[in-house]
């Protein structure tokens, strides 16, 4: 797939006018995402991803579409699974409903953008190491393993690299000031949670990237195809996790579909690896003649596996209401009561000595719901 350069600069143009359209416009006034709000975006979005998948029908042919469309779906269907950890960072940080949908759109700008440094550096590595399909096929179909056996553990701690630095390094004080990220108190700059809860969503949304990225190299490994699979989605996911963010706890079994289809993807990987062997200590070096799984099977075993999954999640929920999956929220962290106000106390004590006090998580449990 020969993509020109301008094809690329005109896509990521048009994405960073949607998020400053977004950012300025759709968000200008801070207010609580409706059903009916999130439901319209959604549709949107989802359009507009048909509509691209069309276009790529139209210019380039039905098998790039068809990669396109599975890349596009497994995105969409792994995401749903980061919602309930996003659902999760939200109540540890007590985010407030009407500034929910910033901190997921900043978040997910700094995913976009560190997860297009993946797909870059993905792209080199298998144009000049085709073995690397060894490796990722492998790794995902032990991610698969580790979903099963971790069964519904979605879980979120806050002692997470990027968190620790922020709380070292950085004053935070214990109240949200509105929207902002920073502030000046006493001529002192200081982080809001605002800015640490971003910080949690981007991080999370990064070691998320880890399976995705190599489960949709597995579906194309056309670079502008994985890219924009990855923007469609990301993109979709702030409304989603408004639209269904009540329905997630509902989704029990959501883990082992999930499972399913990176192992079927991870083996798919293997037996591309083997067909295009070049390993000297495998078959001489040789392609090993196995069978190669089309795009059409991925799209219809992807699909089949999340409408079997979602099916027998809400029937299990339906006979046996106590499976639901419960997520204990925490004390809310206030608002400040002016600008400018101290976070707490006197200026100085609005950061403790290497933590944040309102940027300060407990590890929130599923089942059984303790805070520690």
């Amino acid at each position: 797939m020969d993509i020109p350069h301008w094809l690329w600069f005109v896509t990521i143009a048009t994405l960073v006018l949607v998020v400053l359209l977004d950012l300025f416009i759709v968000d200008r006034k801070p207010h609580e995402v409706s059903i009916k709000e999130a439901a319209i975006w959604s549709t949107v979005y989802i359009v507009a991803a048909i509509v691209f998948g069309a276009g790529i029908w139209y210019f380039s042919g039905s098998t790039f579409a068809g990669e396109f469309f599975a890349g596009y779906v497994t995105e969409k269907a792994l995401s749903v699974d980061n919602l309930f950890v996003f659902v999760i960072i939200m109540s540890s940080f007590a985010v407030p409903a009407i500034h929910q949908h910033r901190v997921l759109l900043i978040g997910i700008v700094m995913a976009l953008i560190m997860r297009g440094a993946f797909i870059a550096a993905g792209a080199v590595v298998i144009d000049r190491f085709a073995a690397v399909f060894y490796l990722f096929g492998f790794f995902l179909i032990y991610t698969a393993w580790k979903l099963v056996k971790s069964g519904d553990d979605d879980s979120f701690s806050g002692d997470n690299a990027a968190l620790r630095a922020v709380r070292r390094f950085l004053p935070v004080t214990e109240k949200y000031h509105g929207a902002k990220s920073f502030v000046r108190i006493d001529g002192k700059r200081w982080v809001t949670p605002m800015f640490v809860v971003m910080i949690a969503i981007g991080s999370a949304d990064l070691l998320f990237a880890l399976d995705s990225i190599p489960a949709i190299f597995g579906l194309t490994q056309e670079p502008y195809l994985v890219f924009t699979a990855n923007a469609f989605a990301l993109m979709g996911l702030r409304q989603l996790y408004f639209l269904i963010g009540g329905l997630l706890n509902r989704l029990v079994y959501l883990s082992i579909g999930l499972s399913v289809i990176l192992g079927f993807i991870g083996v798919k990987l293997v037996l591309h690896a083997l067909h295009e062997n070049n390993l000297p200590f495998i078959n001489g070096g040789e392609g090993v003649p196995v069978p190669e799984v089309g795009i059409g099977v991925s799209l219809t075993v992807i699909g089949v596996v999340l409408v079997v999954t979602t099916v027998a999640s809400l029937l299990k929920v339906r006979r046996d209401p106590s499976a639901i999956k419960q997520v204990e929220r925490p004390p809310s962290v206030p608002e400040a009561d002016g600008e400018g106000a101290a976070p707490a106390g006197t200026p100085g004590e609005g950061a403790e000595e290497g933590g944040a006090g309102a940027g300060r998580t407990g590890r929130s449990e599923e089942r059984g719901g303790d805070q520690r």
